[in-house]
C-alpha cells in the first residue's frame, strides 16, 4: 500500500529555491541580454522554439512556453516588425497562421544558439567524465520529476551490470519497498547481500544481470543466478514507478526464461511475497506456479513468503 507523501520541510523549500537563484546567477539569465544579445530570456527560448520545431501557431507556442497569450502577441508583433518571422495560413483552421522565422530570423538566432552551446561547453569542461555524466542525469531526474516524467514513448534498452549498478539496486529497492510497503532496512540489507554474492560468484556463461537504462537512469533490474546444473533462480526483480507503464517488468521476465532456456536448466524457481501483487501476476502470466506458502516475519512486517516454479 502506498503512503501519503508528506508536506516538504522548510529546509526543502529553501534548498530549492537557493538552486534556482544559483542556477540562474551562474548561467546569466539576470542580464538584461542573454548570452550578450540583445534578445532577453523569453524572447531566446521564442526563437528557439520557432527554430527547432518549424511553423507553429501561437497558441501552441504560448502553451509549450507557459506564456501569457498579450505579452507573446506583442513579442510577435516585434518580431514581425524586426522581419524576424513570417506569418501562413493555418491550413487546419483558416483563423490562425503559422509562425516561422524568417532568414533574417535564422541568422539572428544562430549566433545566440552557438554561444549558449559554447557557454555549456565551458561549463562542462572543468568537469570530469563521471562528473558530467552525474550532473546530466541529475538535470534529467530534475526535469522527470519536476516536469511531469519522460515521454512515455521514450525507449529504453537493456545492458548488463557494470560499476555503480549494484550498489544503485540496494538504494532503490531499499527506499521503494520502505516507501511502497514499509519494509525496514533489514530488506535493503538483503538485497545488498544477494546483489553482492552475485557479483562475487558471477558465472558469465550460466548467469546474468539485465539493466535497464532509459535516458541515462536506471529504470529496473533483474538478475538470473545459477543453483544447480538443472535449475536457476530468478532474483531482485525490481521495476521504477516511472516506468510501470512500459511493460518493463514481463519484459525482464521473459529475459529471464528466454535465457534459462537456451542454457539449457529445466527449472526456474523464485522466492516472493504474497502483498507484491503487480510481480506475482507477471510470473502467474508467463507460466509460473505456486508451488509452497510459507508465513514469517521478515523487514518489520508479518508475511506470506511463496516460491513459485516455471518448468522449462
Amino acid at each position: 500500500m502506498s503512503h501519503m507523501p508528506k508536506l516538504p520541510a522548510d529546509e526543502q523549500i529553501e534548498k530549492v529555491r537557493s538552486f534556482n537563484r544559483f542556477y540562474t546567477r551562474h548561467i546569466g539569465l539576470l542580464n538584461e541580454g542573454l548570452l550578450e544579445s540583445a534578445f532577453s530570456l523569453t524572447e531566446a527560448r521564442v526563437l528557439y522554439e520557432m527554430a527547432h520545431r518549424g511553423p507553429v501557431t501561437a497558441a501552441d507556442l504560448g502553451r509549450e512556453l507557459g506564456l501569457d497569450a498579450g505579452y507573446l502577441s506583442r513579442l510577435v508583433k516585434r518580431f514581425d516588425a524586426q522581419g524576424l518571422i513570417q506569418r501562413s495560413p493555418s491550413k487546419g483552421d483558416r483563423r490562425q497562421f503559422l509562425l516561422s522565422l524568417t532568414d533574417k530570423g535564422l541568422a539572428a538566432f544562430a549566433p545566440l544558439n552557438q554561444a549558449s552551446a559554447i557557454q555549456v561547453a565551458a561549463m562542462l569542461s572543468g568537469l570530469s567524465v563521471s562528473e558530467r555524466e552525474r550532473l546530466v542525469q541529475a538535470m534529467t531526474t530534475v526535469e522527470r520529476l519536476v516536469g511531469g516524467g519522460l515521454e512515455p514513448n521514450l525507449p529504453y534498452i537493456l545492458r548488463s551490470h557494470q560499476s555503480g549498478d549494484i550498489g544503485w539496486i540496494a538504494h532503490r529497492q531499499g527506499l521503494l519497498y520502505a516507501e511502497e510497503y514499509g519494509w525496514d532496512q533489514t530488506f535493503e540489507a538483503l538485497v545488498a547481500e544477494i546483489a553482492a554474492a552475485f557479483v562475487r560468484n558471477f558465472d558469465p556463461q550460466w548467469e546474468r544481470c539485465w539493466i535497464a537504462e532509459r535516458a541515462g537512469e536506471v529504470i529496473g533490474s533483474v538478475f538470473l543466478v545459477r543453483h544447480s546444473n538443472e535449475v536457476a533462480k530468478l532474483r531482485l526483480l525490481y521495476v521504477e514507478p516511472s516506468a510501470r507503464e512500459l511493460g518493463l517488468g514481463r519484459r525482464l521476465v521473459d529475459e529471464c526464461i528466454g535465457f534459462a532456456r537456451a542454457k539449457g536448466y529445466k527449472t526456474l524457481t523464485l522466492w516472493t511475497n504474497d502483498v507484491l501483487v503487480a510481480a506475482r501476476n507477471i510470473y502467474q502470466a508467463t507460466g509460473f506456479r505456486l508451488v509452497k506458502e510459507e508465513a514469517h516475519h521478515s523487514f518489520g512486517k508479518d508475511l506470506v513468503g511463496q516460491t513459485w516454479d516455471l518448468d522449462l
